[in-house]
């Protein structure tokens, strides 16, 4: 600081005019002029705050494309997308190779087999008969079980059959051939089962008609009820004795209360479609 006043004490005695004493001219100057002369150069002071940000400039001008640059490195795989729709299905595969035979099983309980064995003869009696009687009625060839071939409707086949049975046994010679006794249940095949039996020569024969499981509530052998048709006979059903609870039809169409338990021959019912 010092250095500084005095190099301005230099400069002011420069500029007063020679031929004047000193002491008047500092007096007059000191009262009437004032200059004012740049000082030196001060030591660079410290560094500002940081200004705010100035206002951003306009855009410049799109460049110029540049060449291609070289392909990069492979990246790293991505994130699983997600899992698209099931696909058709395919071809059966070959068969693989038959498996090892599994262990033996436990041991059966032991049963009286003898009934058994008896009841399996039969039904292969009975198929016997059947298979015979189905190849009779197919090709219209005479057949040991039938009595002047079969009678037919648009849906029915019927069968007379020569053998004397209770009213029951009947029923399940029947449906062991694949059908039932048969079931008058209107006049047209009445009339038709009626001429079947006589053109035979026979007098009466079981038809599938009974009240086993309610007194005079009959019913075809199907668990159909009755309705509005029958043909009984004068004074029939009767049940006489109370024991006839199945019906015959005989030669003439009309039909008989009778008991179960007696034997005749009998009519089979077979479903064409079933044939």
């Amino acid at each position: 600081m010092k250095r500084e006043l005095a190099l301005l004490s230099l400069a002011f005695l420069s500029l007063v005019p020679s031929g004047q004493p000193q002491s008047q001219q500092t007096a007059d100057d000191a009262c009437s002029v004032q200059i004012l002369v740049p000082g030196l150069k001060g030591d660079a002071g410290e560094k500002g705050d940081k200004g705010a940000p100035g206002r951003p400039g306009r855009v410049g001008p799109t460049g110029e494309k540049g060449d291609v640059g070289d392909k990069g490195q492979k990246g790293s795989v991505g994130r699983h997308g997600k899992i698209g729709p099931i696909g058709s299905k395919g071809e059966k595969g070959v068969s693989g190779d038959m498996g090892p035979p599994g262990p033996n099983g436990e041991p059966g309980v032991p049963c009286e087999c003898s009934q058994l064995r008896k009841a399996i003869g039969e039904m292969d009696n009975q198929v016997t008969q059947l298979t015979s009687e189905l190849k009779f009625i197919k090709n219209g060839l005479p057949s040991p079980a039938a009595v002047a071939g079969v009678r037919e409707t648009d849906s029915k086949i019927y069968l007379l059959v020569k053998e004397e049975r209770a009213y029951v046994d009947a029923q399940l010679s029947c449906q062991g051939r694949g059908g039932t006794l048969a079931m008058p249940k209107d006049e047209a095949t009445n009339s038709l089962l009626a001429a079947y039996i006589a053109q035979a020569g026979l007098a009466r024969v079981f038809v599938g008609i009974n009240d086993l499981e309610r007194e005079g509530a009959f019913m075809y052998a199907d668990r159909s009820p009755m309705q509005t048709f029958h043909r009984w006979r004068s004074g029939e059903p009767n049940n006489a004795h109370e024991e006839e609870d199945c019906v015959e039809m005989v030669a003439s169409g009309g039909w008989n209360d009778v008991a179960c338990g007696l034997t005749m021959h009998f009519l089979c019912e077979f479903d064409k479609e079933h044939v």
